[in-house]
């Protein structure tokens, strides 16, 4: 059975197109996706993100517990620090990717993938073995919206969350909002500055009219999952289910920056993990622009040489930079680097591709 968001009201009172997503009755757009996404550069953007998952999970082992399940070392996070993590499994592979916040001692919230929340929380208690922790699914109790844009903190600012009270880049605090605790973080999906915040169920409506009321006069627009993955997609950003997936380690993911490469403690799938840092791995993710004119789209197999050299994870036209791009994974041993020239098979017709750095846009994360 489709599940709906407590914001699917709102959504219709708005003229949304509404689709399925993970299980989930959500808006894909309100207006045009490219209106949408470009709103959200130029000015801000509001999101019902409620399908994704919040995990608490508490207890004297908590950290000893986590430590089993991540290739990050969270041992040193600072109290209201986000950290982007993965759980991996015996082979390497992902299970899902999420945040780990650190709320108080020993009681951390995780934000998880709204496909993979089953999956995620059954992880959790299949590991957990003898560690003495509480781990407590509230996703049906909370509700999450996002306020992305560059100005995202003076809408914030405008319902009295002030600027120097704001989280800093990647930290989470406690807030009054429309007389209820709710956490904000600044974290987001979209590469521009913005916040995520966490509420109960019956304050949701009322926080997310007050938002678009308040933030008229910064041109704010309610965005849907549409424009949310051409964001994602031009800031370089992986999703689970195309770049991550239980066959995917994170070395492949070119996701090297978020591994702890000296951790100590053993953690799942850690032999495989330190193998593939001492000695590679058979694919890689690259980034693309097309040079000619189409569009690569998720599993197109890509080309170096007119031999199949990998295949396509996500790809489609990016509104802000005005460019067809892509993500996709290639054979290592092709050798192929920055600036070749690759193919993009698009309906039985070669395509040519420039690989490009994950730069296709200045990422603008402030509040540090």
């Amino acid at each position: 059975m489709t599940k709906r968001t407590c914001l699917y009201n709102e959504h219709i009172k708005l003229n949304a197109k509404m689709v399925d997503f993970a299980g989930w009755e959500m808006p894909v757009q309100y207006t045009s996706i490219i209106e949408e996404h470009n709103n959200v550069r130029k000015n801000a953007g509001l999101f019902d993100v409620s399908h994704m998952g919040e995990i608490f999970i508490s207890g004297k082992d908590v950290l000893d517990f986590l430590q089993t399940l991540f290739p990050q070392d969270i041992s040193g996070l600072e109290l209201n620090k986000a950290r982007y993590c993965q759980f991996t499994n015996t082979k390497g592979g992902i299970v899902d990717d999420l945040f780990v916040y650190k709320l108080e001692e020993n009681y951390y919230l995780l934000v998880v993938n709204a496909s993979r929340l089953d999956d995620d929380y059954n992880w959790l208690k299949k590991n957990k073995s003898d560690f003495d922790v509480i781990i407590d699914n509230k996703s049906d109790i909370y509700s999450m919206i996002a306020l992305q844009g560059p100005k995202a903190a003076d809408i914030l600012d405008s319902i009295g969350v002030k600027k120097e009270n704001q989280p800093r880049t990647m930290y989470i605090k406690e807030y009054n909002l429309a007389g209820e605790k709710a956490y904000i973080s600044r974290t987001g999906y979209t590469g521009e500055d913005g916040f995520e915040i966490i509420i109960r169920n019956e304050k949701v409506c009322e926080l997310w009219n007050l938002l678009l009321e308040k933030g008229k006069q910064y041109k704010i627009l309610p965005i849907g999952l549409g424009a949310r993955d051409t964001l994602r997609l031009e800031a370089a950003m992986s999703l689970y289910g195309n770049e991550l997936n239980e066959t995917t380690s994170p070395i492949e993911a070119s996701l090297l920056w978020s591994i702890d490469k000296n951790k100590k403690e053993n953690y799942i799938g850690k032999d495989i993990i330190q193998n593939q840092l001492e000695h590679g791995v058979k694919r890689k993710l690259i980034a693309f622009k097309m040079l000619d004119r189409a569009i690569a789209r998720h599993e197109y197999d890509i080309y170096s040489k007119n031999e199949k050299a990998g295949y396509v994870t996500s790809g489609g036209f990016a509104p802000f930079l005005g460019a067809n791009i892509g993500l996709g994974y290639v054979d290592t041993d092709k050798n192929l680097k920055i600036d070749d020239t690759i193919q993009v098979m698009v309906r039985n017709k070669l395509y040519n591709a420039q690989i490009t750095t994950k730069n296709f846009i200045k990422k603008h994360n402030r509040g540090n």
